[in-house]
Order: structure tokens, then sequence, then C-alpha cells
């Protein structure tokens, strides 16, 4: 795929119509171009090395059956064993999973962890489903999976609408089908069965250290700065939670029915005892704005926190925050971040400010693999020394580079699995 080939896809408005791999694509396409590399970089990266599409018979509780489909995606394992996590969806995808796996390739060169991407998925709403038929189906993806993860070959853990709980259940139908324990096979576990500290809000305060940073360098004190997070679940509730902590106001949230908008400040720790477990809050209020109308209120950072293609050509002009941080997957288009871009707001993309969590699904593979366990502080503090280096090493290649971050970022990211492949002979 030669690089006007790609470009012509994103058309003449934007890359609405562009689904996440075709995205995916551009963004490495200009990586790889920026920092000199040949064609043969490309063609190796622009998809993920194997894809495997399973189907998972499910026992229900009224006695039926019912058939989900399901994928596994491995970007790339010339630097080492692929790692990423499983969402429960019903809109999921091959596509999507593909992009998400080379994603989670970025993090894992912008971290400096010995990992190439992967990334899984099955469609179904968990919502709709009881908790035997979870269990079943979580077992069921594993037994269809097995033959290409482990702990030395590829390695999930927790993702969109899924958990310890569903891990735990993943960790112990791998176990049997082995004949023997192994915690090193997914990340994300409870404590008890091998899970690390920390990991549960580990993609948040990732995202957390990321504001801190970004905030710097934009000269905003964090104590008293007014912060929007799109998204309530897990993410956007631990980042609001740790704003909050650190002095901020935070004069808005959402989730997927709607959002909540207070220029004085919402109090946050009311609407965290109320959300449940999908992160709903807003339908217990009246007078709701829309997620599209919280984007564009007044504030000085904003975190999309909740899906992707939010911020784009149609409202990038009317975003008023100075800090963009995207603790969601791909929630800026591609012209929407070069919009942001020209008008001098500091976007911190995804694939470093959501590298937190696969640091520390790192730091429980290690754990689990040594038979040592940190305490949380020490996880956090290596957290943080991880997340602080690798922000200003990007920032500074943009700055050298005269780039924006997303691709200062995937110059980073691409660079250890290039050189890796070539050293093995792939390219």
């Amino acid at each position: 795929m030669r690089k006007n080939e790609i470009t012509n896809r994103v058309g003449e408005n934007d890359n609405e119509t562009l689904n996440l791999l075709t995205s995916t694509q551009i963004v490495i396409h200009d990586a790889l171009t920026k920092l000199g590399l040949n064609r043969d970089a490309f063609e190796l990266l622009k998809e993920p090395l194997r894809v495997l599409q399973v189907r998972i018979p499910v026992r229900m509780d009224d006695g039926s059956v019912k058939v989900f489909s399901g994928f596994r995606a491995q970007h790339n394992d010339s630097v080492g064993p692929t790692i990423g996590g499983i969402r429960f969806h019903p809109k999921v995808n091959e596509d999507e999973v593909k992009a998400l796996a080379m994603w989670m390739s970025m993090k894992c060169g912008i971290a400096d962890l010995p990992f190439g991407g992967g990334k899984g998925g099955i469609i179904c709403n968990p919502r709709t489903l009881s908790f035997g038929e979870l269990e079943r189906l979580s077992r069921g993806y594993v037994r269809a999976i097995s033959q290409i993860v482990g702990p030395t070959k590829d390695i999930p853990a927790p993702d969109m609408y899924t958990n310890s709980q569903i891990m735990a259940w993943m960790f112990d139908e791998y176990s049997r089908l082995r004949k023997f324990d192994s915690p090193g096979f997914i990340t994300g576990k409870p404590l008890v069965l091998g899970g690390s500290e920390g990991r549960e809000e580990a993609g948040a305060l990732g995202a957390a250290i990321c504001i801190k940073e970004a905030a710097k360098i934009k000269g905003i004190p964090l104590k008293g700065a007014r912060v929007i997070v799109q998204g309530f679940g897990n993410a956007g509730s631990y980042i609001a939670k740790f704003m909050l902590q650190s002095g901020a106001i935070i004069v808005g949230i959402s989730d997927v029915y709607g959002a909540l908008y207070d220029p004085d400040g919402l109090n946050i720790e009311y609407l965290l005892s109320r959300r449940d477990s999908f992160g709903t809050v807003t339908t217990l209020f009246e007078g709701t704005i829309t997620n599209e109308e919280l984007l564009e209120q007044e504030c000085d950072i904003l975190v999309p926190a909740a899906v992707s293609n939010q911020i784009s050509a149609k409202n990038a002009q009317n975003i008023k925050a100075r800090i963009v941080v995207e603790a969601a997957n791909g929630p800026t288009t591609i012209e929407g971040t070069r919009i942001l871009s020209e008008r001098g707001i500091l976007l911190v993309p995804d694939v470093l400010a959501g590298s937190g969590g696969v640091t520390v699904s790192y730091f429980e593979w290690v754990q689990n693999t040594q038979g040592y366990y940190w305490d949380e502080k020490e996880v956090k503090e290596k957290l943080r020394k991880k997340m602080v280096k690798a922000f200003h090493q990007i920032y500074e290649l943009s700055k050298i580079s005269n780039v924006n971050l997303r691709t200062a970022a995937y110059m980073v990211g691409v660079r250890k699995m290039v050189e890796a492949s070539e050293y093995r002979g792939w390219i």
C-alpha cells in the first residue's frame, strides 16, 4: 500500500468513514517516513502477523446454545511475546482488533517493554449475560485460542467490559488445559491469584501522570484546573478521582446515556458512589447534556476516556481546552488531530497516555515469572518513572522533528520493532 493509496482514503473532509485499521496504517506510514525507514518496514507492520477468528458455543441459562464469534490478533513478536487485552463488546470486529493490536505494539515500544502487541475480542453484550453465561463464554474463548497463547507466546489482559473475575476464569481454564498453574499466561488477575498491586487503576494512573506532565509544559497549575472527563467507566472514574486528589476541579463527566456539566465543579465523590459497574450515573439526573455538547464546554484539560472518533473535523475547532489527553482508544481522528495541533492545543495521544495498563501488565508478568511480588508503592513508582521518561522522550522528539505528539509517539513506538525485525532478518 503506497503513501498516496493510504492518504486518498482520508477524503476531503475527515477520516470518519475510515476504520481504525486504515487510520492506524496512515500514522504508522507517516512515522516510518519521518524516521527514513524503507517500504519493507511498512509492509511488515501494516497488519498483524497472525489473526485467529473463533466460534464459541455457549450453553445459555435457558438451556439453548448460542454461538459467539471472537478474535485474537498478534501484531508483531520480533521483540518478544505479544500482549494485550480482551474486550467484550457487541460492535467489536476483526479490523478493530487488528488496529488495537497494532496500538499495543506502539505502547510496548513507547514504554520500552520486551513485548509486541496483541488484542482479542468477543462480539457480545455483557450487560445481557448472566454471571454463569459470562463464565462459560470466558472459558470457551480460552479453549478456542489456547494453541496460540501462553506466557511466552501471547499474554491476554483486561480491556473494555472485562475485569479481574473474567481474567480469573480464563486463567483457571488455561491452567486446566495445560495441567499446571500458569499465572504468567494472563494479567489483570485478582491479587490472590498472582495479580499485581495497582493493576486495576494502572491505565488511569498512567493518563493522570501524562496530564501532570502536560500541565507543567503548558504552565497550568493542577490545583484549580478545570477538567472534563468524557466517560465514567474504569479509566474515566479513576482519572476523575486522581485529578480531584491533585486539586483539580472536575467540571464535566459523561457516560453512554449523557453528560453532566457544572462550571463550578461536580461532586465527584458522590457520583463515584452512585455509578454502576458499567460506569452509568447520568440516568439519575435531569437536565443532562449530550456527550457531543460536553466536549465543547469550557475547561483547561479535556480527557476523552470513552470511545473512538469523538473529536473530528466537525468539532475540533470548537474544543476550548488547552490540553487534550486521550485515555480512550482513538478518540481523535486524523483531521481532528491536525486541527488541534494547528490551534496550539497540546494533544497527548492514546498510545502514550494509555500505556500505563500494559506497563503494569508487564510488571505483573515479571512478578509471576520470578515469584516475588512488589507492594503498591513500588509498582506506582516504577510506573511513574516509565511514564515520565516516555512522555518527555516523545515531547522532545516532536520538537526536534517538527511533528505532533501522535506522530512522535509512533516514531518511538515502531523503532524497537523495526530494529528487532532487521536483526532477525525479516526485513
